[in-house]
């Protein structure tokens, strides 16, 4: 059986599943088709069913769930990995309520995050994440919340900091921050999903034992091309609970979806049990 998987070029999701992708795990009959996109593409298409297993953002799983399930390996949750909201230095102390600001994609993390921190925001403009920060430089939009390499790189490109997205999350809830996680389609029965979430789990364990090696599939599709800051992106986002999220990051996860629930009351809750049983 060949699956379609879905993730994105970032280092932190090539690093997970290299060894899933270019046959350094056994994956007895299944084969793997890798789609590499941008995380609002594959949400996109996590909505429209594309996928059989994607990376999508946690903002987007009430949308989808119904569809997928969510499995326990390869995301992104922790501590002080949250996004950052950012200005040019002479707008950090900027209106909200007047503000226009960047944001990559609607049913992002991101977005979900930044609208706990700043509900009285309400001129907002969705685009690629890779677009943000020379939108803000431009005086395109006021502010933008950025994710992924952005996070090492936006002051060096002349930008600050105006709030941490993820220390608020945190402050907020206790809870570590869910950014993205695997979702298989549930169409493909239970035995299949759990066979998917072992191989993932097998992928990045292998990852992180050849670790700090990057290696030439990570290199190949990162934005940023310095080393270090492709180190600093693994550091970052792939940890424990990219290798099994447990109950921990269940409960975050479940926190998540409570803010979700407040801040877009028109979408019905998902129904039934979320998570790979």
């Amino acid at each position: 059986m060949t699956l379609t998987l879905g993730f994105s070029p970032c280092p932190n999701d090539t690093f997970i599943f290299d060894a899933l992708v270019n046959g350094r795990v056994d994956t007895g009959g299944l084969r793997f088709e890798p789609v590499l996109e941008d995380v609002q593409t594959l949400n996109r298409w996590a909505l429209e069913g594309r996928l059989d297993v994607t990376k999508i953002s946690y903002g987007a799983l009430p949308l989808v769930a119904g569809d997928y399930v969510l499995l326990g390996s390869g995301g992104a949750l922790g501590r002080g990995v949250g996004p950052l909201l950012v200005a040019r230095p002479e707008r950090v102390a900027f209106r909200p309520e007047a503000a226009t600001v960047a944001i990559p994609g609607e049913h992002t993390t991101a977005h979900l995050l930044f609208s706990l921190a700043f509900p009285e925001v309400v001129h907002k403009r969705f685009m690629l994440f890779s677009e943000i920060e020379e939108a803000v430089l431009a005086g395109a939009v006021d502010a933008g919340v950025i994710i992924h390499e952005g996070r090492f790189t936006y002051q060096a490109k002349g930008l600050a900091k105006v709030l941490d997205l993820g220390e608020h999350w945190e402050a907020e809830t206790g809870s570590p921050i869910p950014l993205g996680g695997i979702v298989a389609r549930r169409g493909l029965g239970a035995e299949v999903a759990h066979d998917v979430d072992r191989l993932i789990r097998s992928s990045v364990e292998q990852a992180l034992r050849a670790y700090p090696l990057v290696t030439e599939y990570v290199k190949r599709h990162a934005r940023e091309m310095d080393e270090a800051v492709m180190r600093q992106h693994v550091d970052l986002y792939v940890n424990d609970f990219s290798v099994e999220m447990g109950e921990a990051g269940r409960s975050a996860v479940r926190r998540l979806l409570e803010v979700h629930a407040r801040a877009r009351p028109e979408v019905e809750p998902a129904r039934g049990d979320l998570f790979l049983g």
